[in-house]
């Protein structure tokens, strides 16, 4: 659209001009309306702050006017929960304005019912505190790890190169870099394009090994190892799932596979790259520990978790069970909801398959403080994380360090065409046109990532601080409190069992969680059986 607005406009004045001059001067008149559109589409072509009008001239404005005639009332910045509700304009709103650094203020106090069933707020302090922006950091690598690394409580969660173009993945490790947080590569491979500026890295590992694969597509220790000893690596993430599509493999179109693509990831062009379901390289348990052990030692002793959207109980069960039966523990485990997003998913599988993040956060972080595990591994999470609030209320929940991708997108301009599949997305985003790649300016949008990180850290400080909280680790479920009808008010601590270190152990195991601590093998994902049956009848 970009080029086709050049020749267009070229071509058009050529003619008008061409026709004044040997055909009649009065067509010059036609400036009047032709000319203010030039220069619009000129200054939209040229300006970089939006992908849109760059990608679109003149055309690209319509959105912006469409916005300005839509109700106001949600256009303010205001913390919200959305759990279970589609993304709202009201999270774009916070991120679009943070990464602008428009102003942060509300007139008229809270926009939300206060009494409506679902409404939550946190509970603040007569004795407030000071927490700065630097403060909001946590050290990753448990004790069999020897490369820890000092790690941002906000960081970008998975998208690969691929999924996004490459001014994407340029202005987010740019952003990175500058605001000393880390970017996760997404399973998609390694890039030129992920090392050129020298953010921190977190290489993830999925199911198609990309970046360290054989020619058939098995796992290529020594590939890994070169790769993994790039000092911008800082942790590696081996995936297990994701939430919009778990236990489906990744999906990248056949549109989007271009020949560097193809050669990043040693996949054919022609065709949809669709990951395996499972991996290779292990099949139970254990197995799977020993990969992560396995993987510590051929990066030199960086961290490395494990990435898994919550299914079946009794199999993260098994994979405790299978921690303290070979001493092996995972640096850090990234819980993604089943809400979570992604480039291209089957439908049924984006809406029904997988448990959502804040059950499974809950579940997860009981489970590893049963099994008397929760002090040597970290817990990250995600799925539709754009406010301080869900930051606040995650790491309420038990997670140590969040992801977010769709706030990183909007930061970056993503409107939210829903084209990602299509490599039709006009802001260049994600798309491998080249044409409307060109439209993404890395500078511009580096700057705004960066600042959408930094704003909506110094707001969790200030509500932190406001709590009277001196560090984030300190918060606790009873922090949060939330309407559970109209007449009743609960905090987090009394809508979920409460567990405490080593309980499982001691035979202390709630209830809920019995049947699947029963249900679980260390050595098999497949379920232990019972005098009365198949434990599978009865765990979830």
């Amino acid at each position: 659209m970009r080029k086709l607005f050049i020749w267009s406009s070229v071509s058009l004045t050529a003619v008008l001009v061409l026709v004044g001059i040997f055909v009649s001067p009065g067509i010059f008149w036609s400036f009047a309306f032709v000319g203010p559109l030039l220069v619009m589409g000129y200054i939209d072509y040229f300006q970089n702050a939006h992908a849109l009008r760059r990608n679109f001239p003149v055309i690209g404005r319509m959105r912006y006017w469409a916005e300005s005639l839509r109700p106001k009332v949600n256009q303010y910045f205001v913390e919200s929960n959305t759990d279970g509700v589609p993304f709202s304009r009201e999270q774009r709103s916070v991120v679009y304005q943070r990464a602008k650094g428009d102003v942060d203020s509300v007139p008229f106090g809270t926009q939300h019912d206060v009494y409506a069933d679902g409404y939550e707020w946190v509970t603040h302090s007569l004795s407030p505190s000071t927490l700065k922006v630097a403060d909001l950091r946590t050290t990753i690598g448990g004790p069999q790890c020897s490369a820890p690394y000092s790690a941002s409580i906000f960081n970008i969660s998975a998208m690969s190169y691929g999924s996004l173009s490459q001014n994407a993945i340029l202005a987010l490790n740019g952003a990175a870099l500058d605001g000393k947080f880390a970017h996760n590569t997404g399973e998609g491979g390694l890039s030129q394009y992920h090392l050129q500026h020298g953010g921190d890295l977190i290489w993830q590992i999925g199911t198609g090994y990309f970046s360290c694969r054989n020619e058939d597509g098995s796992f290529s220790a020594a590939l890994f190892e070169k790769n993994a000893m790039t000092p911008q690596i800082k942790m590696i993430e081996l995936k297990l799932s994701q939430g919009a599509k778990p236990s489906h493999g990744g999906i990248l179109p056949a549109k989007k596979v271009t020949r560097e693509i193809s050669e990043i990831r040693n996949v054919p062009m022609g065709k949809d790259v669709v990951s395996p379901p499972a991996h290779s390289e292990f099949s139970t348990p254990v197995g799977m520990l020993e990969f992560v052990a396995r993987l510590r030692k051929l990066s030199g002793g960086k961290p490395v978790g494990i990435k898994l959207c919550l299914g079946k109980r009794r199999e993260f069960m098994a994979l405790c069970k299978a921690m303290k039966k070979t001493g092996i523990r995972p640096d850090y485990i990234s819980i993604d909801g089943g809400e979570g997003g992604t480039g291209a998913a089957p439908l049924e599988f984006s809406n029904y398959v997988g448990y959502p993040g804040v059950d499974a956060l809950v579940f997860v972080h009981h489970c590893l403080l049963g099994f008397g595990l929760r002090s040597d591994v970290k817990l990250f999470t995600s799925g539709k994380v754009t406010t301080s609030f869900e930051i606040l209320k995650r790491l309420a929940l038990g997670a140590d360090v969040v992801y977010s991708a769709r706030g990183m997108l909007l930061a970056l301009g993503c409107i939210q065409a829903l084209q990602c599949n299509t490599n039709r997305c006009p802001t260049g985003v994600a798309t491998q046109d080249p044409g409307l790649v060109a439209g993404l300016v890395v500078p511009d949008k580096r700057k705004r990532v960066a600042n959408f990180h930094h704003e909506t850290l110094s707001s969790l400080a200030h509500m932190l601080s406001a709590m009277g909280i001196k560090r984030a680790s300190y918060l606790r479920p009873w922090h949060v409190m939330k309407r559970v009808n109209g007449s009743e008010v609960k905090h987090y601590g009394e809508l979920y069992p409460y567990v405490q270190m080593d309980d499982f152990l001691k035979g202390k195991v709630p209830s809920g969680y019995q049947r699947c601590f029963d249900a679980a093998d260390p050595d098999s994902f497949e379920p232990l059986f019972n005098d009365d049956g198949p434990a599978e009848d009865k765990a979830a």
